[in-house]
């Protein structure tokens, strides 16, 4: 058995690879246009070859409900504070700051909980990082 993809319905597709892309620094690796379904299916990964994620649009609009039910996406990352600045640079919120120098969480745009973890060791504590509050929830 081998891990395919982790598949994420999008309510606006420009946006979401916007910020997967753009903003978490994935590329994409594949599209597939299906007109008689009326859906487009976007691959992502952090390079080819590694898991995807599959952002599936329908042409026909729907607003997507839930989000937190699903859980999360974890990525580990060189500098959890230089992405979390990139992040909020890019107008996400840091919704859980890495206050620990290890774990933050945001939001994509259809409101999937996505978790970065430092690779290694957790950085040690810096502002503004270290006193930031929460905000809404992951």
């Amino acid at each position: 058995m081998k891990y395919l993809h982790t598949m994420l319905r999008v309510e606006d597709l420009d946006a979401s690879l916007d910020f997967f892309c753009n903003g978490l620094g994935l590329v994409e690796t594949k599209r597939k246009e299906v007109e008689k379904g009326r859906f487009t299916l976007v691959f992502l990964a952090t390079a080819p070859g590694e898991p995807e994620i599959e952002l599936t649009w329908n042409w026909d609009p729907e607003t997507l409900t839930g989000g937190r039910n699903f859980g999360h996406l974890a990525f580990a990352v060189d500098n959890i504070y230089e992405k979390c600045q990139h992040l909020m640079d890019h107008g996400v919120t840091i919704l859980r700051p890495p206050r620990d120098g290890h774990m933050a969480f945001v939001r994509s745009p259809d409101q999937q909980s996505i978790e970065l973890l430092q690779k290694g060791e957790a950085l040690p504590p810096q502002e503004p990082w270290a006193s930031m509050d929460n905000t809404g929830e992951w």
